[in-house]
């Protein structure tokens, strides 16, 4: 990290209009956010920390509210989606503070990240009220925040959201209807994606007493998965279901996973 910000102290004493040291300085930030999440998505937990927080140092310098925004939103996800839901749900109350009054992508996210982490640490009330808060936000986007893009919120990936969020809190019926908007708006392969929504799918199953099923839709999803995504985040979510089973059930998932 500190290569990183060397960088970015050597890129702001650049003799830069104010307007061009704003744009190099924000774009910064969006790049470095970028690398973060493809290090969360691939499970490099302490690189993708390390490029949040050189993002997070580029959207502050930059004084884009709506860019650090985001980046803490998406920061949040790093201990979201691996094991410390606190930590997570004081990245994501940060974000709404920074964003500023009008509604926008990152507030919408923020929201929707708490939501999870708050459901992942029993807060049932405040779970459902950052869910409410998330769709009031969602309805009011303009087409720039509904952008199907990493910046954006569109439809799909607030239902990617919700699904984790009604699956944590026990909520089958709800999770499950999420699950198939979700699927429905899915239009690209997104072999991640689909993957852990049909995680999400097995860990209801569970839920629902039907431990059996929820093995064996877990089995099939993860010996469906290339290689190359059996890693990560996905690996984490198959370990939790797995974590959560008895028997030959969890047997069953324990063998597939050690594949």
């Amino acid at each position: 990290m500190q290569q990183d910000l060397a960088l970015l102290r050597e890129v702001l004493q650049c003799p830069h209009t104010a307007r061009d040291r704003f744009t190099v300085v924000r774009t910064a930030a969006g790049l470095s956010g970028l690398v973060a999440i493809i290090q969360h998505d691939r499970g490099d937990q302490q690189d993708a920390q390390r490029w949040f927080a050189t993002a997070e140092r580029a959207a502050a310098e930059s004084g884009d509210g709506q860019m650090l925004a985001w980046v803490l939103a998406r920061h949040a996800m790093v201990p979201l989606n691996y094991g410390a839901p606190r930590a997570a749900a004081e990245l994501a109350a940060r974000a709404p503070r920074v964003a500023g009054t009008s509604p926008s992508a990152a507030a919408a996210l923020a929201a929707a990240v708490s939501s999870r982490a708050l459901a992942a640490t029993g807060d049932v009330w405040g779970a459902r009220r950052a869910i409410a808060q998330a769709r009031r936000t969602l309805d009011q986007l303009d087409r720039n925040g509904l952008a199907d893009n990493s910046f954006g919120y569109p439809a799909q990936k607030h239902s990617v959201h919700l699904s984790q969020a009604y699956t944590l809190l026990g909520e089958s019926k709800h999770a499950f209807a999420e699950q198939e908007a979700a699927l429905a708006l899915t239009t690209s392969p997104s072999v991640m994606t689909r993957a852990l929504l049909a995680l999400d799918n097995a860990q209801c199953l569970q839920a629902d007493r039907d431990p059996q099923s929820a093995a064996d839709l877990a089995v099939t999803v993860w010996q469906q998965l290339p290689q190359g995504f059996r890693t990560g985040l996905v690996r984490t979510r198959a370990t939790s279901l797995e974590q959560s089973l008895t028997g030959q059930p969890r047997a069953q998932l324990t063998e597939a996973l050690a594949v």
